[in-house]
């Protein structure tokens, strides 16, 4: 009996037992299962973030060439060409004008509590600006001006490529991309200390744009290159280009913050960033540059050019060939004209193609200028070997290990250090260990979205990385809602593409929609929109985000637009033409910015008239003048002749019925 109940204890013991391992079991595997789908959904995210980011930029290089076709093409150019010509450095500040004179001429009023600098500067003062911009101080106009023309008059004399050697300090470290963010350059220094003779830093291009603190990363960085021009050292990135600040927020934040002196302000900038070196070399060994590299990369080249003629990678040389197809030719075609152009030759870009590039053929020593110098500045490197158009950015090439080995062995160096790129934790090891992305912008699309990283390389030549993230709200939220935050965000964004692509992709549907039912199969809904946005997403897997499946299967294409509409409804608007206006939103604000001499925000008549006539005209848009001419004098609400531009903007943006429902 004693023996029977025993084995029956036993028995209830070992079935808990196996209940409690299998309720284990379950919940890893619920867990696992959960993490794995988050991780998925963060993914696609930043992967919609980054193929907008890239098909932006694309963007921009069409504008670069519609400057290019004002330039030449315009009837009357001494009414127009003027507004898309940046002033020389001569116009904006003479170049004798010493820092006495700037005394004289920009008055410091009593009320000013900011920083108030004497040169040559001092770590005090360093650090009086430090502790201005924390508590968000705007440094006067005065000391800006002075600021700059000493780092001009001080990068004048550096090279192209500046030699550093691990023998003089413990260690050297490597900052990639901060794009305006000021919270990760504060944070870096606080974590690893100010730069100092012992403590050494790089810093490697893309100091501004996106972000709304450029400025004053750009004035912390400078006052330290005075202070340590051994110890500081700063590489050109592609957003150092005074048009491409023309578009992502740079040019716009100096007007918004130094509106009296802004002119001179961007005038001198666009000198310093042309002075500003191309690249580093440690210990003969390790090269550190912003983009990548061709199979034509000529660092000897690269250090014998004259880099200050090159103001602008965005403006090709005037002997660059064939102007207006330049697909073939470094910049690529226009946005408007590329799904045609990628279906005749594939090709968006040359700055490293794996045929003979023209930087090698030309004789034209200007052009092969303007190509080493923007292949170094927009590449990537990809692990597929061979040297390919960079067909995502518009610009630079692909180079795969192959290029790098070359490289090396040319040149007998062991690692090249690169920005340019995001990366999710930070940073990015590639072609065996050789390659290194770091990128030093935190939270870049979007709060959670990814660390900001550096690099610690040792005396022997050993990358140690810190990671870093700056928080504010992520640190109350979960993991589950960070990503929702981010994925939210995402959808957002390319819903807005989407609906600004609203006529070409309901063409597209149709082609696939034979029996006119307003259905089509998934596999073709994905290959229309792909067709069309180009921007190599997973759609199958985002289908179910951005459209409604029909009872019998199948996808209601339209349904892709439901919750998207325009602000504000103007009866005097052809949808055709809001369609336009809304895709064309930030070239219009752009151009705009540059007319708007006076920063008044108002435009005549006029001159919106005129600026739309040519933009559409280069770009190939059908946009009847009659229809436009109606629409701008409607939003003249008081028929003085001119309108509120960012009214007229306002007027055409997406917005998403869901969350406007939400929010009211």
């Amino acid at each position: 009996m004693c023996i029977g109940t025993m084995g029956c204890s036993s028995s209830v013991a070992d079935r808990r037992s196996e209940n409690v391992i299998r309720a284990a079991i379950l919940i890893q595997n619920w867990y696992r299962f959960t993490m794995a789908r988050l991780e998925t959904r963060r993914r696609y995210s930043l992967s919609i973030f980054q193929s907008i980011e890239y098909a932006d930029e694309q963007d921009q290089l069409q504008l670069s060439n519609f400057f290019t076709f004002m330039l030449d093409h315009c009837t009357h150019p001494d009414s127009v060409s003027h507004i898309f010509t940046m002033p020389s450095v001569s116009q904006v500040v003479d170049e004798d004008l010493c820092l006495r004179e700037f005394e004289k001429k920009i008055d410091v009023p009593d009320s000013y509590y900011g920083p108030r600098l004497s040169f040559p500067l001092t770590v005090e003062d360093a650090n009086a600006l430090l502790h201005a911009f924390r508590n968000e101080q705007l440094l006067h106009a005065r000391y800006v001006l002075q600021l700059l023309c000493e780092t001009r008059r001080v990068l004048k004399e550096m090279p192209n490529i500046t030699h550093l050697s691990t023998s003089y300090s413990k260690e050297i470290t490597v900052c990639g991309d901060l794009h305006g963010n000021l919270d990760d350059l504060l944070l870096i220094f606080y974590k690893n200390g100010l730069p100092s003779e012992q403590n050494p830093y790089v810093f490697n291009g893309d100091f501004v744009d996106r972000g709304k603190n450029s400025m004053e990363i750009l004035i912390i960085l400078f006052a330290f290159l005075l202070i340590y021009p051994n110890d500081l050292h700063l590489n050109r990135g592609n957003h150092e280009d005074y048009i491409i600040n023309l578009r992502y927020g740079f040019t716009k934040e100096v007007v918004k913050k130094y509106k009296d002196h802004g002119k001179q302000i961007l005038g001198l900038l666009r000198d310093i960033f042309s002075w500003l070196p191309l690249a580093t070399i440690i210990d003969s060994k390790v090269l550190i540059l912003h983009g990548g590299i061709s199979d034509t990369t000529d660092l000897e080249f690269l250090n014998a050019l004259e880099r200050n003629k090159l103001k602008s990678l965005m403006r090709p040389p005037k002997s660059a060939p064939d102007r207006q197809d330049q697909g073939k030719e470094g910049i690529p075609t226009t946005r408007a004209s590329k799904h045609t152009a990628n279906q005749k030759t594939q090709h968006s870009s040359s700055a490293g193609s794996a045929e003979p590039s023209a930087s090698s053929l030309s004789p034209d020593p200007a052009l092969k200028e303007w190509k080493q110098t923007l292949d170094i500045l927009w590449s990537d490197p990809r692990s597929q070997n061979g040297c390919t158009p960079n067909k995502c950015r518009g610009g630079g090439c692909y180079f795969g290990p192959d290029v790098t080995a070359k490289l090396f062995e040319r040149y007998n160096l062991k690692m090249l250090i690169r920005s340019h790129e995001f990366k999710p934790e930070g940073y990015e090891i590639s072609h065996d260990g050789k390659v290194i992305t770091i990128f030093s912008a935190s939270n870049y699309y979007e709060e959670g979205s990814n660390r900001g990283a550096y690099i610690k390389l040792t005396p022997e030549l050993t990358p140690r990385f810190v990671q870093y993230q700056v928080s504010k709200q992520t640190r109350r939220q979960n993991l589950r809602q960070r990503v929702g935050t981010i994925e939210s965000s995402a959808l957002k964004s390319l819903r807005e593409k989407i609906y600004a692509h609203r006529s070409e992709l309901t063409h597209a549907f149709a082609q696939y929609d034979h029996n006119g039912t307003g259905t089509i199969p998934v596999n073709d809904w994905a290959a229309a929109m792909e067709s069309v946005l180009q921007l190599d997403l997973p759609w199958r897997m985002l289908r179910s985000q951005l459209a409604q499946i029909s009872p019998d299967g199948e996808v209601d294409f339209m349904s892709c637009f439901y919750d998207l509409k325009i602000s504000q409804p103007i009866k005097e608007a052809q949808p055709a033409l809001v369609e336009t206006l809304c895709r064309y939103r930030k070239d219009l604000e752009i151009i705009f910015n540059i007319i708007d001499k006076d920063h008044s925000g108002l435009i005549s008549l006029e001159e919106f008239g005129q600026m739309w006539k040519l933009f559409t005209s280069h770009l190939g848009i059908d946009v009847c003048d009659e229809s436009i001419d109606k629409l701008v004098l409607s939003i003249d609400y008081n028929k003085d002749g001119h309108i509120d531009f960012n009214e007229f903007l306002e007027a055409f943006h997406v917005v998403h019925r869901l969350e406007k429902k939400a929010n009211s």
